[in-house]
């Protein structure tokens, strides 16, 4: 299989996992990284045998298929607008963009070039959540009717060596993690039609304990509570609920209601993860059917990359992408305006087949 050359712009915090990981997916070679801290993407050649170059030298390189784009959330349009404009389709982290109008503009560009778009998460194509897909679509819990979605925590000052993006524009909770928990829910359920949602703020600064910046100050410029009800268009409901304000809980992550039972699922910011199905007091566990149960962050890209060569849809699109940012801009609008806010977008990815190895899409 012809490898799909992927160039790296943004070799921080997140890109070993990336650069880790990827040559277990088939088609697709990291072979450049770039970054405005040229130490960084010096560092990154140095460690997993790539190039360091420029983000202009990396845009200009012809044999660069893919831009992955692993910069910070504000950075991220811009990143992508850039790639597109090169004439190379692009793959991000999450969000898609920080302006729902941003997101809007990068899929239109990339239709306009004849280039992809691909986005994270793409945790849902791990085995946990394709196990859970295939046991809703199988009938094993009836019915499903509703589910309850929880990513709850004390935010990131104590862990993260540079917290103070979670709590500027386009980060808090919701930003950060809800696009795990929203594109799990619509690879179950399909696309949201409605979202009411209320938000708050706890503190309006934050202590760094963490270092090199332990002692600093982190201004709150964002809601670091968001709770909303979202409506699919299937008919399922449920509610989610996403923060950095909360020292200890024991809800679960996701929980999902059917006519005959339910389903515990796993954390959606991983790829596999336990699954109980519960019918009355009993619950047992539920065997995980399909392959990339460990950390198998970039199946996204080889996915994209597959899609690239056989003309297929790829999964962790930017449609899907932008649906979610879509989603979260909703919780927060309809928090100030008390009304519910219709959603525009709307897709669902398609389930992986039966029987694949790790890092295969096909």
């Amino acid at each position: 299989m012809e490898q799909m050359k992927i160039g790296v712009i943004g070799c921080g915090n997140i890109s070993p996992a990336y650069m880790d990981i990827s040559p277990r997916m088939l088609g697709i070679e990291i072979v450049a990284g770039a970054d405005r801290i040229h130490e960084r993407a010096v560092g990154a050649a140095e460690k997993f045998g790539i190039r360091a170059v420029s983000v202009a030298e990396l845009l200009g390189d012809s044999e660069i298929d893919v831009v992955l784009n692993l910069t910070d959330p504000v950075e991220h349009a811009g990143i992508m607008r850039a790639g597109i404009a090169a004439r190379k389709h692009v793959y991000g982290e999450k969000p898609l963009a920080v302006k729902r109008e941003e997101g809007r503009e990068i899929l239109d560009l990339a239709t306009a070039e004849g280039v992809r778009v691909g986005c994270a998460p793409d945790t849902f194509l791990g085995a946990g959540y394709q196990t859970v897909r295939a046991a809703i679509e199988e009938g094993m819990i009836g019915k499903p009717t509703s589910f309850t979605a929880f990513m709850l925590s004390a935010g990131v000052e104590a862990w993260h060596p540079n917290p103070f993006f979670f709590y500027e524009e386009g980060a808090g909770p919701m930003f950060d993690m809800g696009p795990y928990y929203i594109t799990a829910l619509v690879h179950l359920f399909g696309p949201v039609r409605r979202v009411f949602g209320t938000t708050s703020k706890a503190l309006e600064e934050r202590m760094i304990t963490s270092e090199p910046h332990a002692g600093k100050v982190a201004p709150v410029k964002v809601p670091t509570h968001v709770q909303c009800l979202l409506e699919m268009e299937s008919g399922v409901v449920g509610t989610l609920v996403t923060s950095f304000d909360v020292r200890a809980h024991t809800l679960p992550n996701i929980q999902v209601y059917g006519t005959e039972g339910s389903l515990n699922c796993p954390d959606p910011n991983t790829f596999g993860g336990e699954i109980r199905l519960g019918r009355g007091d009993e619950w047992v566990d539920v065997p995980l059917r399909f392959a990339n149960r460990e950390n198998s962050r970039s199946i996204g890209l080889a996915d994209m990359a597959a899609g690239i060569r056989s003309g297929r849809a790829h999964r962790a699109s930017g449609e899907l992408a932008f649906h979610a940012l879509e989603v979260m801009h909703a919780a927060h609008e309809s928090s100030v305006s008390g009304s519910a806010v219709l959603i525009e977008s709307g897709v669902q990815p398609a389930r992986l087949p039966d029987g694949l190895a790790d890092g295969e899409v096909d």
